[in-house]
């Protein structure tokens, strides 16, 4: 067996189970597949360093906010890494406080930029990749991207099942029928 338990999950009632179950048991099996597959591929956690280094490389292209650098580190790394608030915030204020950066606040935001020592605390690691170019970084991203593809798709043929109409369930169904097929030609194009 594959690891995953779709029983009654596709739409074959257990016993005791009522109509409305079905959702449910789809439901579960997705999230049985992103777990496992977030087991498999859980990209290795930045080092510590990692955020304060890409703070200052986001902030030498120009002055953000702290969410700003949050979604602008996601978006480079391609979605493997999202540094939390809780680090992000924290890092930003000991820059601030070793006179690297500064903040001005305009409508209840604070916008970061870096100061002149600042200037020169990244122009002395010139030369050096971001931490989201790092191999370790764009191998996680690699090693990621399907399983992340195939959790949505899963998730999106879920929702199909759960709310759609007999016909469209029909056509969800050959859809995945194809993309099967399709993902099986790519090994078989060797």
């Amino acid at each position: 067996m594959n690891g995953f338990d779709f029983g009654g999950a596709f739409g074959a009632r257990q016993p005791g189970q009522g109509s409305s179950s079905v959702g449910g048991g789809i439901w579960d099996a997705v999230d049985q597949l992103r777990d496992a597959f977030e087991q498999r591929f859980t990209p290795p956690r930045m080092a510590r360093g990692d955020v304060r280094a890409a703070v200052l490389s986001l902030l030498a292209e120009k002055p953000m906010h702290g969410y700003q650098i949050i979604h602008e580190i996601e978006e480079r790394s391609g979605g493997t890494w999202k540094p939390s608030p809780g680090s992000v915030y924290p890092t930003l204020q000991l820059l601030a406080d070793e006179g690297l950066i500064s903040a001005t606040e305009s409508a209840g935001k604070k916008t970061y930029s870096l100061t002149e020592a600042g200037r020169a605390a990244v122009d002395a690691t010139e030369g050096r990749s971001a931490p989201w170019e790092s191999p370790g970084a764009r191998e996680a991203a690699r090693a990621t991207a399907l399983p992340k593809a195939g959790a949505k798709l899963a998730q999106a043929a879920a929702q199909v099942a759960s709310s759609g109409s007999p016909e469209q369930v029909q056509q969800a169904v050959e859809v995945l029928e194809e993309a099967r097929r399709k993902l099986f030609s790519i090994l078989a194009q060797d």
